[in-house]
C-alpha cells in the first residue's frame, strides 16, 4: 500500500463546459481508520453528468465543494484496514470515496460486493446507480406495455441502455436516440433495441416521426433541451415522459428555455419526474433482476475506461461533451494487489 495519497480536487466552478483547469491535485498521508472506521484503496471511480451541477453547488444535491476540496464521485473499491465490525480486510464495495486514492468511511450507505456475480465496475453502472435510474424509471415510472412505443435518449450511456434494455424485456418496441451512427448501430445489435436516430443527424423531430409511426408511448428523457421538445411534437395518446436527466443544461450558466408544452395537453400526456434516491429499496430486486438477464446473455452494457487518477478530468471533460461511447470510469488501481 502506497504511504502517499494521491487526490483530484475542486479548483473552480466551470464556466460554460468543464476544462482539465476546473480541478486541482494534492497528495496527502493515507489516513488511518478510527473506532467504526474502514479505510478502503479505490479501484473504480465513477465519472458522472452531475458532477457538473455538484460543482456549482446546485441546490438539488446535498454536496457542497469549496476550492480544495476531493471532487466527490461513487467509486468501487477494497478494504485494506479496518476498525468496523460489519467490514473485513479484503472486502469489495461500493462507497463515496471520491477522486482520491484512499479514503476512509463509517459503513454508512456502503454497499458490499460480490465479485463472483458481475465484474465489480458494474457496480458503478448497469447493477449501481445508474442501473437503477434506468430500471425503476421504466419499470414504475414509464410501464411500457407490450408493443408500446419506448423512447430514450443518451441510449447508450448506462441509465439508457439499462431503460431500454428493460423495455425491451418487458415487450415493448424501443427507439434510441444518440449521437452517432456508431452509437446507434451498437443500440440495434448490441442492445437489442428496434431502431436508432442519430440526433445530429437531421431533423430530429421529422426522424422519430417516421422511426415510431403510431406516436411514441414513453419517453426516457436524459438530455433535455432541444431532444425533449423534438419528442414532445411525437407524442402518441396518453404517452408518458419520465424526466431523468438534463444534460444539455448542466454546462450552460444560465437555464435554457424550456419546450412548449401544448403538444403535452394536447396528447393527455403524463410527465413524471425521476430521483433515483426514492427508489433505493429496489437496489436488490434491480441487482438480481438485470444479473440474471446479464448472465442469460440478454442484457448487454458497454464501459469507457480511462487509466489512472491524473487522468481523469480529462475523462470527465469528453464525458460532458458527450464524446464517451459507455459508462465513464477510471480505474484508479488493481482489483487485486
Amino acid at each position: 500500500m502506497s504511504e502517499r495519497n494521491h487526490r483530484i480536487t475542486f479548483a473552480r466552478v466551470p464556466r460554460g463546459l468543464p476544462v482539465p483547469e476546473d480541478f486541482g491535485s494534492d497528495q496527502t498521508s493515507v489516513p488511518a481508520p478510527g473506532p467504526g472506521q474502514f479505510l478502503s484503496r479505490t479501484i473504480w471511480l465513477s465519472l458522472d453528468p452531475y458532477y457538473r451541477n455538484v460543482m456549482k453547488n446546485s441546490q438539488i444535491y446535498a454536496d457542497r465543494l469549496a476550492p480544495g476540496d476531493v471532487m466527490v464521485g461513487e467509486t468501487v473499491a477494497q478494504v485494506v484496514e479496518s476498525k468496523h465490525e460489519n467490514f473485513r480486510v479484503g472486502d469489495y464495495v461500493a462507497v463515496r470515496n471520491g477522486w482520491q486514492q484512499y479514503a476512509l468511511s463509517d459503513g454508512k450507505g456502503v454497499r458490499k460486493l460480490d465479485p463472483s456475480l458481475a465484474p465489480i465496475s458494474t457496480a458503478l453502472g448497469v447493477l449501481g446507480m445508474p442501473g437503477l435510474t434506468g430500471y425503476a424509471g421504466t419499470v414504475f415510472l414509464g410501464q411500457p406495455l407490450p408493443g408500446q412505443t419506448f423512447v430514450v435518449s443518451a441510449c447508450t450511456g448506462p441509465v439508457g441502455s439499462t431503460a431500454g434494455q428493460v423495455a425491451r424485456h418487458m415487450g415493448a418496441r424501443v427507439v434510441g436516440i444518440a449521437g452517432s451512427d456508431e452509437k446507434c448501430a451498437y443500440a440495434v445489435k448490441e442492445l437489442g433495441f428496434d431502431d436508432c436516430v442519430n440526433y445530429r443527424d437531421g431533423d430530429l423531430a421529422e426522424k422519430l416521426r417516421k422511426a415510431c409511426p403510431r406516436g411514441i408511448d414513453v419517453y426516457f428523457d436524459n438530455v433535455g433541451g432541444d431532444t425533449l421538445a423534438a419528442v414532445l411534437r411525437n407524442l402518441a395518446m396518453q404517452a408518458r415522459v419520465v424526466l431523468c436527466g438534463m444534460i444539455e443544461a448542466y454546462s450552460m450558466d444560465k437555464p435554457p428555455p424550456g419546450p412548449s408544452l401544448g403538444p403535452v395537453v394536447g396528447a393527455r400526456a403524463t410527465m413524471k419526474g425521476l430521483v433515483v434516491y426514492d427508489h433505493m429499496d429496489r437496489m436488490d430486486e434491480m441487482t438480481r433482476v438485470i444479473g440474471r438477464w446479464m448472465k442469460a446473455g440478454t442484457f448487454h452494457y458497454r464501459e469507457d475506461v480511462t487509466e489512472g487518477l491524473a487522468h481523469a478530468p480529462d475523462a470527465f471533460c469528453v464525458l460532458m461533451r458527450g464524446k464517451n461511447f459507455g459508462k465513464s470510469l477510471v480505474r484508479v488501481g488493481p482489483e487485486k494487489l
